[in-house]
């Protein structure tokens, strides 16, 4: 029998014609990423409200222009795979491209052109493993994808059990924008393999406004408390440009037990450019969150680079 999460994973809103039959509204028009949304997240949305700043991430914009410094790939993750399925950018970490599927497809999702065929760690382990345990300096595994949390809790502790097995391996990071955005995947036996792995367990969500944290998502968060929880958010023009909206979203991420870690500048994403926000407006914008709210409820502002992660100030 399914779980609670797999039937709400069948019944996610895919296509325009179902999401403008669920909206009762005409903005969904078919592009080349393709629209997806967990009626989870889509039950958090304002019908009435076309400006939504929810419904603003899953909708694609269809004036485009295009923009040179906007491309396919901008972060290149290609070209720094030295083993199908994992990415290996800096010295101490690799990530994995855990799963191909995510649970909700935001239309601003810098890998929504990756090649993900053959890209997967799973089919891949064994020429993985080979590669971290030829790298003694390699203390941490970045789970990513896709979305990790879309494997079953089998797949997923079967992974974590074999990275374990990998001595020099301490830390598993695991990025997730499903945590948020379907809070029923938080099930028990999830919680369970987290709380009890030998590893320092981090979990990266990804929220970019207060109203995606739902009464489900504050109870389901709260038996994760053992985990180090710290949250991602990118900065998207119309949907969290603002001092109020921002600190609005550290305090209530702070309120569940979850640190405000990186606010991303735009990935500039070939389809995204409406989302973007000048240097000199980010620049701002964190400065006055700095004077708003203390230190360790501001996000560090960062760029994510095609050879590092660039913190601005």
């Amino acid at each position: 029998m399914k779980s609670n999460w797999q039937h709400n994973t069948r019944s996610t809103l895919k296509g325009a014609n179902s999401c403008n039959d669920f909206f009762q509204s005409d903005q969904f028009k078919d592009q080349h990423f393709p629209i997806k949304i967990p009626l989870e997240f889509a039950n958090l949305i304002d019908k009435n409200n076309p400006g939504d700043p929810l419904l603003k991430q899953v909708v694609p914009f269809n004036n485009v222009q295009n923009q040179a410094e906007f491309s396919l790939s901008p972060l290149g993750d290609e070209g720094n795979a030295p083993v199908a399925g994992l990415i290996h950018k800096y010295p101490n970490r690799v990530l994995l491209i855990t799963s191909r599927v995510c649970a909700i497809h935001c239309q601003y999702c810098f890998r929504q052109n990756f090649d993900y065929s053959g890209h997967d760690a799973i089919s891949n382990w064994s020429a993985i493993e080979d590669y971290i345990r030829g790298n003694q300096s390699i203390d941490e595994v970045i789970l990513s994808g896709g979305d990790p949390l879309s494997l079953s809790d089998e797949k997923l502790q079967s992974l974590i059990q074999k990275i374990e097995r990998i001595a020099h391996i301490k830390n598993l990071r695991i990025h997730s924008r499903s945590a948020v955005v379907t809070p029923s995947r938080i099930t028990d036996k999830l919680i369970g393999m987290l709380n009890n792995t030998k590893l320092n367990v981090v979990i990266v969500l990804h929220t970019n406004h207060a109203n995606e944290l739902s009464n489900e998502f504050a109870n389901a968060i709260q038996k994760l408390a053992k985990i180090t929880l710290l949250n991602q958010s990118v900065l998207l023009k119309g949907v969290n440009d603002s001092v109020s909206v921002l600190s609005d979203l550290s305090l209530r991420l702070f309120d569940l037990g979850i640190l405000p870690y990186y606010l991303h500048m735009l990935d500039k994403v070939s389809g995204a450019e409406h989302f973007l926000i000048s240097d000199e407006r980010a620049i701002q914008l964190h400065q006055s969150l700095k004077k708003n709210l203390s230190g360790y409820l501001v996000p560090k502002l960062v760029r994510d680079e095609n050879l590092a992660s660039k913190t601005w100030v």
